[in-house]
């Protein structure tokens, strides 16, 4: 097939144009600048790369014809954030191209009431980030429904992988964590670190994409959680990783309120984001549907993570990684 896929250089699309391209397809990579992809391969070589600014092209209403102008058979967008840019891509795509594959978020439901959860089992989504990603996938499900474009959702967990800051012990991107962990100090951990987190590798979300487009009959008109094979509490995490650095994790259990009053505004609201949704999810329909075989667990996918932050200079620790 003949692919476009906007965000290419991405955390995903950085695992996922090489999988297209090693594949047989004819990638065409939409970015916003000219930046490396997170992973390189030699793959790239043979991708087209467009430079467009999506939400420049959106708000003149210009980049949804771009992409449909490009005459893919299917489009995988992984980084649309409103409704309303991911209707107009619907209506340049509709009776023009085979299959669109969007790119959610777990955020698309609220507090667990039950784990692991189900597609479409989730509670109501909270905050405009998630609300959104919950709006875009109904109105992709049903375009399908009524007989228009054939539409797919994939909801990723907290993405991990070479080149970034993993969501950390205590559900934040907050370094101080590693370096406390790494020294063996003491770790504030919130209503005793019971919550639960589901990471994901990106190259596991890549290949749920690529199996959703080869699928597609299967796929249409349905959404798919790209979560690892298991979840990580708060407290389970923050005592593998003090592992990774040869020690005994130091948690002591305090409440919200002196967990904010000891942590930076911004790592606590983000702790607490995370922590109180208490995700968990089930892969029985993505392997079920799409035959999904994900390579990581997310301890694995994290430690590749602060590895590479680590060799690189990104993370200041206090021991050297013993694993």
């Amino acid at each position: 097939m003949r692919i476009v896929v906007i965000g290419g250089t991405g955390h995903i699309g950085s695992h996922l144009v090489p999988r297209l391209v090693r594949a047989g397809h004819e990638v065409v990579s939409f970015a916003r600048g000219t930046s490396q992809a997170y992973v390189d391969a030699p793959e790239w070589d043979a991708v087209e790369r467009v430079a467009v600014d999506r939400e420049r092209a959106d708000s003149d209403g210009t980049f949804a014809e771009m992409v449909a102008t490009r005459r893919p058979d299917a489009v995988v967008d992984l980084i649309c954030f409103t409704p309303a840019s991911a209707q107009a891509l619907v209506d340049a795509l509709r009776d023009r191209v085979g299959h669109l594959v969007h790119c959610g978020s777990i955020w698309r439901y609220g507090p667990s009431l039950k784990v692991p959860i189900r597609e479409e089992e989730g509670t109501p989504p909270e905050g405009e980030y998630g609300i959104a990603k919950d709006a875009i996938a109904r109105l992709l499900q049903r375009e399908t429904a009524s007989g228009g474009l054939a539409t797919t959702s994939v909801d990723p967990g907290h993405i991990v992988g070479p080149g970034w800051m993993p969501i950390g012990p205590l559900g934040s991107l907050d370094p101080d964590v590693w370096l406390r962990l790494s020294a063996g100090d003491t770790l504030l951990v919130p209503d005793g670190g019971t919550q639960l987190m589901h990471h994901v590798h990106a190259d596991d979300v890549a290949q749920i994409f690529e199996r959703a487009l080869e699928r597609r009959d299967g796929a249409s008109g349905e959404a798919f959680s790209a979560v690892a094979p298991s979840a990580l509490s708060a407290r389970g995490f923050a005592q593998i990783a003090a592992g990774w650095f040869g020690r005994e994790a130091s948690l002591r259990s305090v409440g919200w309120d002196e967990f904010r009053a000891a942590t930076p505004a911004e790592h606590a609201g983000a702790s607490w984001e995370h922590l109180h949704r208490n995700h968990c999810f089930s892969i029985d329909k993505a392997k079920r549907v799409l035959g999904y075989e994900p390579r990581y667990e997310p301890e694995a996918a994290i430690l590749e993570s602060i590895r590479r932050l680590i060799d690189d200079g990104g993370l200041e620790v206090a021991t050297p990684l013993e694993v």
